[in-house]
């Protein structure tokens, strides 16, 4: 494998999240061309994708209020690259640079089944508590 660079990133080729994003099953037809990602990464507190020369096979965010919580968001690598330690390394950079603000308080959503990687990290299942999302009225 080439050398990985994680590095922070304020814009990416548009194109290349949304292959990240297709990789997964994350990409939904109503998400059109993807005008809103140049948003997301601009307005994530952390945005950090993980390179292989120029091609991104990795990306992570973190939204906060960039006082004492973030919540980290949408680790990705493409199916091509796990294994590899790259999700880890993605992860570790967000956690740095959230810590480095004083942000404390650092929580995510796993996708059922990864909860083992996010334990290898430090996470904790919050068993008094349950992830919620507001329905769409019908």
């Amino acid at each position: 494998m080439s050398t990985i660079k994680i590095k922070a990133v304020k814009t990416a080729d548009i194109e290349q999240i949304i292959a990240l994003y297709k990789d997964a099953g994350w990409w939904e037809e109503s998400f059109g061309n993807g005008e809103f990602i140049p948003l997301t990464i601009r307005n994530s507190t952390v945005y950090v994708a993980a390179f292989e020369g120029t091609h991104i096979v990795g990306m992570g965010r973190a939204i906060s209020d960039k006082v004492s919580d973030a919540y980290i968001q949408d680790v990705v690598v493409l199916s091509s690259h796990r294994k590899k330690g790259i999700g880890k390394m993605i992860m570790l950079e967000i956690i740095k640079r959230l810590k480095k603000r004083g942000i404390d308080w650092i929580g995510l959503i796993s996708t059922p089944g990864s909860e083992d990687f996010y334990r290898t990290i430090g996470f904790e299942v919050m068993p008094a508590h349950s992830p919620m999302l507001l329905m769409p009225a019908e």
